[in-house]
């Protein structure tokens, strides 16, 4: 009895305790209960947090730049991302600091140098020459805002452009302004009353470096003469400018307009255009200008040795085109092809086979920025068809509602799913090679396969390969191909839970050794599938639907004509009102009008042709009850060895037998307990409790509806839900994305306790009761409340016997509490190492068996790790369960506690995972308020603590996870992949595995100017810029126009600079940049000197000249 007290007492402590080091000394049991000593070999010094790499489209995406030497593309976003693309595997994200949108982007061609313009009037030069590039320099704008930038091939001279209509010229190497300016005011003709808008454009004259044009926004162009300060020419059209661009012979140019039309101008004629022409404008016969269409946003004009040039346009499209998708046209001599996209266009660029502005341009692809895609056309191909993309872009294809991850899989499994994924593939594509194929992969260090399992708001999942930090898309699976489909709009389907996304997957269990597959989805659905290599067509479905309810004392049925009353929220003081659904509540079976027994969603009735792949083996149905919709499903886990899935609700848990096609079990949350329910509970009638129903889809951010669950703030209705694992959470409030725990005073424990949800499921061979003297299969069932509980499974002998005997289910009484709703439970054995759930080995399961193998008893494989443990069988083992708010190891089967941790006293853990890392294993736990920490097993000691994320949003606590080798992952975006690493042997080896964007490659020669041209003055005018520019002919710019920042990236740039030449030029150019800066730095001290000594001298001269006459006593 005395131990108990004391235990009671350390446990009282603990929980009072908030310091980790504190918790560490009352982990332990006192001397009278300890555990036999395991030897952990984990210690802090093999953690360490680390960003990996990033996957999938870049968000919002705002800008577009190509390197045609390097073959290099770089994509910027509205949030200051910046992302860049190489050969297929070498891709790289970075940050800009402040987040502001980027709005353009220019490479220093075949220097490993990037130049990015941002919406705050910052410039940085980003440094490409290492393996995660570094600003090392920028310059912010303090009076003007620029709009447009441009620099010339093999120019250190860069073009700013700015809202005023006014250019700069930034030196690049130094990152400095010229005093060379030219103002709007010289640059327009002198008689015009008006401001020409900001600068839209700035280009030089192909042949003539000499001649800079500059388009500003009010539809007026000029001809800037460098050299003589003035303006050569002015072209003036009464429509505004959106862009404009060159004939490589530098004597026209082509402008795209605001009213859908584009003109063409000789350069010495600027009367009038020599031709407009509106691409998309209906033209009317007496001679009227055509229809004013949409503007074209953006122009370019390549032209090509054999044959029309190219005119490539976005936008321009007549507006009666209504609901039209947005086009990119391409007019090629008389042909005019217009491409569909299908999302809006960001930004394009025409791939040219020169990177010489003077030569004829030969483009041979267009790559087009779409909102949510990005689209590569081969102009070289009839019909210009696209090219197949590489990259993992189609993670949001649908919106991802939830993913998993696994590392360390069994190797034949990537093959497997490849080889059935191969099938998939789309027709049609360009059939050449993907022409952005810059720099070199990274060594791929890590030896295991990992894969990364992602489900979607269409009710479809994707298995990916996510090997050496690269990702590619294995297969795809549509988990809706079961259901029958609406063929109208006004035959609405019973999708009445969730207004739209009615197959939305909500949580994936998928056991990589056997290849068996479970998914929960929103319409209270489960399905199991089981992998095969052959094609079968299944005549049948095979359907369960499972009535899962409380037992209910007093049932109040409404009139049978009246919709059921709006549900109010428990858990908030002032309930907010929910908005009503959107289904009839008449549409029904039963005989007083409400519907009863029917599933949300209707099973196919006609045969089935199921592909090589996952294949439907059952379809388990919720359904309705007395006029309620089914609860979503909270949990779920199946286990192949045993043939058996289960999952839980608010309601309560069951159990099918996969293989008989068999319910074995179906209770109330209550009823689990037994006699045993440490709350008195009336069972309720569920019309009393009624919860609303809701769905999911894209997880984004928004406002959300405080509501006794987490909301997916998705729909305009706000009748989606979100579980998190639980629908049992006290209010989420989403205050600026974070999450915050608000408990209400008016939640009664009598509510809270009758809406206990199922949350965690642990199928395992471990031991079910205290007097147990060995292990046997059973379930451990977590609930919302801290609660858990066993049920043990009596399963009949393998082989013929396991389908014709039943499986025998029954609580065992075993009852174990914890703070918080449980998340993870695993089990050790007596050496400490995981013991995993029983699993049988795939075998294929559509060809007939051979007779001799039919007679072989299916045994199922034995579960233990270490031989240890498997010569003495009444060894003790483990129980690790970690709920939202402590983690506990239990002494199995005595039931004590050994180890106990409080994980956080004021957030929650969202998400805890029991991972292997090496050679050892370790409890990983991911927190509300964006903590990641591990502990020690079983000793539960903290071994790392790291605050990671300052936001943490729906849709990251959705969908992060951790795996294997120290691997874990959150969709950090609607349309992107986080990876990251907490292994301090990852993080070591990331240098080696990422790939380099920089190569060093020849610049092409450039175009030959020929005899007579050399001969009659033709071909490219030369400028010496340096000596236009430079501080020695236009002096230095005025101080208060911009302000230089050095860049982070100075010094780590040497250290992640390739070595070599490379490498020695960085240092060298670096060393010169900080020299330069210190040199400047000792200059202006110099001058500040010079001009106070110069000022006293002039004082002391006029105190010589007024006193010079005076004689001594006159002072």
């Amino acid at each position: 009895m005395r131990k108990f007290n004391i235990r009671k007492v350390l446990d009282g402590l603990t929980a009072g305790s908030s310091s980790a080091s504190q918790q560490q000394q009352q982990q332990q049991h006192p001397p009278g209960n300890r555990e036999p000593e395991i030897q952990e070999t984990l210690q802090s010094e093999h953690f360490q947090l680390c960003k990996t790499v990033r996957h999938g489209f870049p968000y919002q995406p705002s800008a577009l730049a190509f390197d045609p030497v390097q073959k290099i593309l770089a994509v910027g976003t509205q949030t200051g991302a910046l992302r860049l693309f190489g050969r297929p595997g070498v891709e790289c994200y970075c940050q800009h600091d402040s987040g502001a949108a980027v709005i353009q982007l220019q490479f220093l061609i075949n220097e490993g140098a990037l130049v990015s313009a941002l919406a705050d009037d910052t410039l940085h030069l980003w440094n490409l020459r290492q393996k995660r590039p570094a600003i090392l320099h920028s310059l912010k704008f303090c009076r003007e805002r620029v709009t447009f930038c441009h620099l010339p091939f093999q120019s250190k001279w860069l073009y700013v452009g700015t809202e005023r209509g006014n250019i700069h010229i930034v030196n690049v190497e130094s990152f400095t302004l010229s005093g060379y300016v030219i103002m709007w005011n010289k640059a327009i003709e002198l008689s015009s009353k008006s401001h020409p808008g900001p600068v839209v454009h700035i280009s030089d004259n192909p042949m003539d470096e000499g001649k800079l044009l500059i388009g500003f926004e009010s539809g007026t162009v000029v001809l800037w003469d460098l050299k003589s300060k003035k303006a050569d020419y002015r072209y003036t059209y009464d429509e505004a400018i959106h862009s404009v661009a060159w004939h490589h012979e530098g004597k026209q140019f082509i402008c795209s307009h605001s009213d859908g039309t584009l003109t063409i101008w000789n350069v010495r004629s600027p009367a009038k255009p020599v031709q407009t022409i509106t691409p998309h404008g209906k033209q009317l016969k007496d001679g009227k200008k055509p229809e004013p269409c949409k503007p074209i946003l953006k122009v370019e004009f390549k032209t090509t040795r054999s044959g029309e040039p190219f005119i490539i346009l976005s936008g321009g499209l007549s507006y009666d085109t209504v609901g039209r998708r947005p086009c990119l046209t391409v007019m090629h001599g008389k042909s005019t092809a217009v491409l569909e996209m299908d999302y809006s266009i960001v930004d394009f660029l025409t791939l040219c086979e020169t990177p010489y502005p003077n030569d004829f341009q030969e483009p041979y692809a267009v790559v087009v920025l779409l909102e949510k895609d990005l689209v590569l056309i081969d102009l070289a191909q009839n019909g210009y068809p696209i090219f197949e993309n590489p990259y993992p872009l189609s993670i949001h294809e649908s919106p991802v509602t939830c993913c998993e991850y696994f590392a360390d899989c069994p190797v034949d499994l990537i093959p497997a799913l490849y080889s059935v994924g191969a099938r998939q593939k789309r027709q049609g594509y360009s059939k050449k090679e993907w022409p952005i194929n810059g720099g070199n992969w990274g060594l791929g260090a890590q030896s295991y396969s990992e894969i990364i399992i992602t489900g979607h708001a269409d009710g479809s999942i994707k298995f990916w390969d996510a090997s050496a930090i690269t990702l590619q898309v294995l297969y795809k699976l549509k988990t809706s191909k079961v259901f029958e489909k609406s063929r109208n709009k006004d035959e609405k389907p019973n999708t009445d839970i969730v207004d739209e996304d009615p197959y939305a997957i909500q949580i994936i269990s998928w056991c990589p050794e056997s290849r068996m597959l479970c998914i929960a989805g929103v319409s209270a659905h489960v399905i199991i599938y089981r992998f095969s290599k052959q094609e079968v067509i299944t005549e049948v479905i095979p359907m369960l639907e499972v009535r899962l309810l409380y037992e209910i004392s007093d049932v109040e049925t409404p009139e049978g004509e009246q919709a059921p009353p709006l549900p109010t929220p428990v858990g908030s003081a002032n309930p907010q009102p929910i908005p009503p659904q959107s289904h009839p509540s008449t549409s029904s079976s039963s005989s007083d009008g409400l519907r009863d027994n029917v599933p949300c969603l209707k099973v196919k009735s006609s045969p089935l042709k199921q592909s090589p792949g996952y294949q439907t083996e059952l379809v388990i149905q919720l359904v309705w009850v007395g006029g309620e919709p089914p609860q979503q499903i909270t949990s779920l886990a199946v286990n192949s060895s045993y043939g058996l899935v289960v999952f839980g609700n608010c309601n309560g848990i069951a159990m099918v037998d996969y293989l008989q096609k068999a319910v074995l079990l179906n209770l109330g949350t209550i009823e689990l307990y037994g006699s045993n329910d440490p709350y008195r509970r009336e069972p309720r009638s569920p019309r009393k409790s009624r919860q609303p129903s809701g769905g999911l889809c894209d997880i984004s951010e928004g406002a959300v509806v405080p509501e006794d669950r987490c909301k997916s703030p998705t729909s305009a209705k706000m009748s989606r839900k979100l579980s998190l694992p639980t629908d049992l959470k006290p209010d989420l409030d989403i205050k600026d994305n974070s999450f915050s725990r608000s408990r209400s005073s008016s939640v009664t424990s009598i509510d809270k306790e009758s809406r206990e949800a199922i949350s965690a499921l642990h199928f395992c061979e471990t031991f079910t009761r205290k007097t147990d003297s060995a292990p046997s299969p059973c379930l451990w069932v977590g609930t919302t409340l801290g609660t858990v509980l066993v049920i043990a499974l009596n399963l009949p002998p393998g082989g013929e016997q396991r389908l014709l005997q039943p499986v025998i289910v029954s609580p065992s009484g075993t009852i174990l509490r914890l703070k918080g709703a449980i998340l993870r439970m695993a089990f050790l054995d007596s050496t400490g190492c995981l013991v995993p759930p029983a699993h049988e080995p795939w075998k294929e399961h559509n060809v007939p068996e051979e007779k001799d193998e039919k007679e072989k008893v299916k045994k199922r494989r034995p579960v233990s790790v270490s031989p240890s443990s498997s010569q003495e069988i009444s060894e003790n083992q483990y129980a690790v369960i970690c709920s939202e708010k402590q983690a506990k190891v239990i002494s199995l089967p005595t039931q004590n506690c050994a180890y106990k941790q409080n994980i956080t006293e004021t957030s929650f853990v969202l998400r805890g995972d029991i991972v292997s890392l090496s050679n050892s294993i370790c409890l990983a736990c991911f927190c509300a308020n964006g903590h990641i920490m591990t502990f020690s097993l079983p000793s539960l000691r903290p071994l790392l603590d790291v605050y990671y994320l300052p936001l943490t949003n729906m849709r990251i606590a959705r969908t992060f996870c951790f795996t294997n080798n120290g691997q874990a992952l959150y969709l950090v975006s609607p349309t992107e992949i986080q990876r990251l690493t907490y292994s301090q042997e990852t993080c070591e080896n990331l240098q080696e595995m990422l790939g380099e964007l920089f190569t060093p490659v020849e610049t092409p020669e450039a175009p030959n100017r020929g005899f007579f041209k050399g001969l009659f003055g033709g071909g490219a005018q030369s400028l010496d810029r340096e000596e236009l520019f430079g501080e020695s002919s236009s002096g230095k710019a005025s101080r208060s126009l911009a302000q230089h920042i050095p860049g982070p990236g100075g010094i780590e740039g040497v250290k992640g600079a390739a070595s070599g030449v490379v490498g020695e030029l960085a240092r060298a150019r670096l060393a010169l940049d900080e020299r330069g800066q210190k040199l400047s730095d000792l200059e202006e001290r110099t001058a500040a000197m010079l001009s106070s000594a110069d000022s006293f001298s002039k004082h002391a001269h006029e105190m010589m000249l007024k006193y010079k006459d005076k004689k001594w006593y006159q002072f």
